[in-house]
């Protein structure tokens, strides 16, 4: 049998592979890295970079690569077959990287190569690589080590498990409404309700409580009662109020007493302590003041956005006593009404093919790049591949390549997101430059009644924030493949050029050429435009105050929580102090947010989710830069597109975020330009 896993040839062999295909690849590749971990061990072998990445490197590249492609596929088209393979292999996998990252040879070997003999990208990873033994395990000895092991694998299994409860629970649910029960939601979603009955052989319109059904509920419908049943199931996912099978309670316990046992074993008070090491920030207390410092700028803002809602809700709507699931609801109502606009309406001038010619048009105009369509195998028909070329004396040379999944389906975990392919590489084994190549993944809404998806303006923000990610990892000119692109770029800087590339959602010059409304063709009215604008800020004191009550329950999480004494309920407890120090909008008793916060539970985020707002910081005031150099008709400057491509973008992660950044800017960042852009300056508001 011909295992696609094993195919290295070029690109991953994503419509052959199957959940019969997992365990053989593992097998063997976990046999080629085992080996060439004996070989660069043994006593004889040179402690030299270029001779271990040469064996070690090549072999441990080729393993993630197939691993990588099973758990993307696992992410994209989940199904049961596939979800018990992957669960099947996945703590060999985990036990070879835990070995890997702490075996005490290897760490050796690494410790006696001569920084000297490096150029400077080696020795970036090469600081790396030893500080990442030691958070590996490598100095711990006997009982400890074993234990550490043991927790690695136990954390990759409860990880997996909260990530597959959570789609589930999302899955699970389920509403076929009557007609009469959505008056005021979008003719495109109902007419995406009601396909979706009926390919079930259902009366009714489906709706769900994935993104493109859940929120136009939310934000539109009517009914009170439909939006606090949608509303009711969203926030109670995956928690004691569902499916015993898929409560995330009882694993969230579970992560955080391992998450404590780990830190502790390397000599750490907590795990936030420990999930700062390779951050720029310096300890958990400074993460810690500065999101309380934000929270002070941004709260008396998020106070006057709730009370505007409350006389709103109460003059205009008739709603005297808001409740959780009437927020939205009211917020859609007071923005049409003191904008003259509704998302509906913006919706119409983007349709999706349009919105990507754009997107290309300014990525290729600012890093002066071509962007053409590509041929790969794909995972679902939906799927698109596209090539990066740079014009050189010899011709178009490939920079990169990405694939594109933009819908929202079922067995597709939700949210949106950026993962790598492979890395840009000059291949120790061959000597020839291996190209990145990156998968972007969001959850639109699917196309209705023959029309190309419509997105709405927070969809083209997201794209644009996900292509962000993606340039990082394929402009990357980096030929180590450790700090190429993404890898080794601290985590709380690595959102720098995703949130960067928002900005320009917010620009005529560049909006311009990327709408057009779906039955007209004509572009995006100015006047409409304006008002877009206007609103730009609508509601930014709670929109950052709920950003930060994340990041703060999360820090709080694993630095104030002690898993050794806690009891249930303490997780939902300490939620209800950050609520009451940070928010202002009330929540639920019965909301559960923790048992389907997968940032922080199954997506790397853990003792991270400030890097959002941190990276925000670094980006607001990369914009500035173009802000300050934008031509008469504010079209965006090439120089210094220029000069961000090759300090930021180019650099990756072979020097430190804040020497990148200061290569760009020439100082240190600040926070001025962030409240600026989001209408909260330091005087209090009117």
């Amino acid at each position: 049998m011909t295992n696609p896993l094993l195919d290295f040839q070029d690109l991953p062999l994503f419509d052959q592979i199957r959940p019969k295909h997992v365990a053989p690849a593992v097998d063997v590749l976990l046999a080629d890295a085992e080996a060439a971990l004996q070989t660069v061990t043994a006593p004889e072998f040179p402690s030299d970079w270029n001779a271990i990445a040469k064996v070690l490197d090549v072999a441990s590249e080729r393993f993630s690569r197939a691993w990588g492609a099973v758990g993307h596929l696992n992410a994209v088209a989940d199904t049961a077959e596939l979800r018990v393979a992957y669960n099947e292999a996945m703590p060999r996998v985990t036990a070879f990287w835990t070995r890997l990252g702490s075996d005490e040879r290897l760490y050796a070997k690494y410790k006696a190569i001569d920084p000297t003999t490096l150029n400077a990208e080696q020795r970036q990873a090469h600081r790396n690589a030893v500080r990442n033994f030691v958070l590996g395990g490598a100095e711990l000895q006997g009982e400890a080590r074993k234990r550490f092991a043991e927790i690695q694998e136990r954390q990759a299994e409860l990880s997996q498990k909260f990530s597959e409860n959570a789609l589930d629970a999302t899955d699970a649910f389920a509403y076929y409404a009557k007609l009469g029960e959505l008056d005021g939601l979008p003719e495109d979603v109902i007419s995406a309700a009601r396909t979706a009955a009926e390919a079930e052989g259902k009366e009714g319109y489906k709706l769900t409580l994935k993104m493109p059904s859940y929120l136009p509920v939310m934000q539109f419908a009517k009914s009170s009662a439909l939006r606090e049943k949608l509303y009711r199931a969203y926030v109670t996912r995956a928690s004691e109020f569902g499916d015993p099978a898929l409560d995330n309670t009882g694993l969230i316990r579970e992560i955080l007493a391992l998450r404590q046992e780990e830190a502790k074993l390397l000599g750490y008070p907590n795990f936030g302590e420990l999930s700062i090491v390779p951050k720029m920030a310096e300890s958990a207390d400074q993460v810690i003041k500065f999101l309380r410092d934000l929270a002070t700028k941004a709260r008396p803002f998020g106070e006057r956005d709730l009370a505007d809602l409350r006389v709103f809700a109460s003059q205009q709507l008739s709603i005297d006593d808001p409740q959780p699931w009437d927020w939205s609801y009211i917020g859609e109502k007071l923005k049409e009404a003191r904008y003259a606009f509704s998302e509906q309406e913006v919706k119409q001038y983007f349709p999706a093919p349009k919105v990507m010619a754009g997107l290309f048009k300014i990525v290729e105009t600012l890093f002066e790049v071509s962007i053409r369509r590509d041929s790969a195998p794909v995972w679902h028909r939906s799927v698109e591949f596209y090539r990066i070329e740079r014009q050189t004396s010899e011709g178009p040379q490939i920079v990169g390549q990405f694939y594109l999944d933009p819908s929202a389906r079922a067995a597709k975990r939700g949210g949106a997101w950026m993962d790598d392919v492979r890395a840009r590489w000059l291949r120790p084994d061959t000597g020839s430059l291996q190209t990145p190549v990156a998968q972007l993944v969001c959850n639109f809404a699917e196309g209705v009644d023959g029309k190309p998806p419509l997105l709405t303006h927070d969809d083209v923000t997201t794209l644009f924030h996900e292509f962000g990610h993606g340039l990082h990892h394929m402009l990357t000119q980096v030929n180590e493949r450790d700090v190429s692109g993404i890898s080794g770029v601290e985590w709380d800087a690595v959102e720098l050029p995703s949130q960067f590339m928002e900005n320009f959602c917010w620009e005529w010059e560049v909006l311009a050429h990327m709408t057009a409304h779906v039955d007209t063709g004509e572009p995006l009215p100015r006047t409409l435009f304006d008002k877009m604008i206007a609103a730009k800020n609508f509601q930014s004191g709670l929109q950052t105050l709920r950003q930060i009550e994340f990041s703060l329950f999360d820090m709080l999480l694993h630095t104030e929580y002690d898993a050794a004494t806690a009891k249930p309920g303490d997780v939902m407890a300490l939620l209800a102090k950050v609520r009451a120090e940070v928010a202002v909008m009330p929540s639920p008793p019965f909301s559960r947010t923790p048992n389907t916060f997968s940032h922080i539970f199954s997506g790397g985020y853990a003792a991270g989710y400030y890097s959002y707002k941190w990276a925000e910081v670094l980006s607001a005031d990369a914009y500035a830069a173009f802000e300050e150099t934008a031509g008469a008709n504010g079209e965006p400057s090439i120089e210094t597109g220029r000069r961000y491509r090759k300090a930021i973008l180019e650099a990756g992660g072979s020097r430190t975020a804040m020497e990148s950044f200061k290569a760009f800017r020439g100082r240190e960042p600040q926070l001025d330009a962030l409240l600026r852009h989001q209408g909260m300056t330091v005087a209090q508001p009117a």
